[in-house]
C-alpha cells in the first residue's frame, strides 16, 4: 500500500497542481501524477486514500489502450524509468501513479456523454424535461437508460463546479468544427466502453471527457479516461431505475460528510479511518472489475 498526499519532485519544474494531480514539465511533455489526495465538494480533504492514484493511473492505462482505435490519446510509449533527470527517489515516488503524456492546448469545454439520467441531468430534467438542451421523452425515472446516449457539454470551472451548456454555447467557445468532432468521438468512445462493461457486469451511466489540440493541430483525448472519478459506474445486477444507484466512487465519502454536520467550505473536518479504508475499496473494486485484474499493492 501506497500514500502519497503531495509529491515534491526537484529534478523538473512544477506545471501546475490541481485538486489531486501534480503536473511536471519535460518541455515537449508533460509528466501527469496521480496523488493519493481526495477531495468533496470542490474541498480537498486533509486525508488522502492509499493507491488511489495507482488505481485511477491503471485504469485510465487500460482505456486509453483499449480506446485508441476511435482516436488517438495524449499517452507516450515514454515511462518514469526512462526519464534520466530524475533522481531515483523521485522514479520511485512517480512510478506506478504517473503518465509521461503530449502537451495539447486543452479544450475549454468538458465533454459529457449520458446514457443513463442521474446526477445533475436528473435534476435538469425534472425542471424542464431536457438536458442541455437536449429534449427527452416525458415521465423518465431517475436513473433511467436514455433512448440513446446523449452529448451534454459543460464549461471548466477553476473553483467551483462546471456550469452545464448547450451545444451551441459549446460550439461558440470551440468553434462548430471541433465540437461537432468531439461530440461524435465522445459518443463513439462512450458506446464501445459501455458494451464492454456491461459484458463485465457493470453499468457505465455516465463519463466525462477531455480533449486537446497539438502545435500540428491534431485532436487528442487527454487527462484521464473512464475512471470512477469523472465517470459514474453501477452494478448491474443491482440496477433499478427510480431511485438513486450505488456508485463506485467516493459516494462513501461524500455520504459522510452530508452528516457531519460540515458546512462544505474549508477547512474539512478530520475524516475517520473506516471511511478512508470504505473508499479504498470501492476503487479497487472498480478496477478489479474493469480490467478483471487483481490489485496486488
Amino acid at each position: 500500500m501506497s500514500l502519497i498526499h503531495t509529491t515534491s519532485i526537484e529534478s523538473v519544474p512544477l506545471f501546475r497542481r490541481g485538486k489531486v494531480r501534480d503536473v511536471y514539465d519535460l518541455g515537449e511533455h508533460l509528466i501527469l501524477v496521480a496523488t493519493d489526495r481526495i477531495s468533496a465538494f470542490d474541498v480537498i480533504m486533509n486525508e488522502a486514500v492509499p493507491d488511489k492514484g495507482s488505481l485511477l493511473t491503471a485504469i485510465s492505462r487500460y482505456w486509453f489502450g483499449n480506446l485508441q482505435h476511435i482516436i488517438p490519446n495524449h499517452l507516450t510509449n515514454v515511462e518514469v524509468d526512462d526519464l534520466a533527470v530524475l533522481t531515483e527517489a523521485e522514479r520511485d515516488v512517480l512510478r506506478g501513479r504517473s503518465m509521461i503524456v503530449r502537451k495539447t492546448k486543452p479544450l475549454t469545454i468538458e465533454c459529457v456523454v449520458r446514457g443513463y439520467l442521474a446526477g445533475s441531468g436528473w435534476k435538469e430534467y425534472q425542471n424542464s424535461e431536457s438536458v442541455c438542451g437536449v429534449r427527452l421523452p416525458s415521465n423518465l425515472a431517475e436513473s433511467s437508460a436514455l433512448p440513446a446516449p446523449i452529448f451534454t457539454p459543460a464549461t471548466k470551472a477553476e473553483e467551483g463546479h462546471d456550469e452545464n451548456i448547450s451545444f451551441e454555447v459549446a460550439a461558440q467557445l470551440v468553434t462548430q468544427s471541433i465540437a461537432e468532432q468531439v461530440r461524435e468521438k465522445s459518443i463513439e468512445l462512450y458506446n464501445a466502453a459501455a458494451a464492454e462493461c456491461m459484458r463485465k457486469g457493470l453499468i457505465l451511466a455516465d463519463t466525462k471527457f477531455e480533449f486537446g489540440v497539438t502545435e500540428q493541430g491534431e485532436l487528442l483525448l487527454i487527462d484521464e479516461a473512464l475512471t470512477p472519478d469523472s465517470s459514474r459506474y453501477w452494478l448491474r445486477d443491482s440496477y433499478a431505475p427510480g431511485k438513486a444507484q450505488e456508485n463506485f466512487d467516493k459516494q462513501i465519502l461524500r455520504d459522510w460528510l452530508e452528516t457531519s454536520g460540515w458546512n462544505k467550505q474549508p477547512p474539512p473536518p478530520t475524516v475517520p479511518e473506516h471511511v478512508i479504508v470504505g473508499t479504498r475499496e470501492k476503487y479497487i473494486e472498480a478496477y478489479e472489475r474493469i480490467t478483471g485484474v487483481e490489485w496486488k499493492n
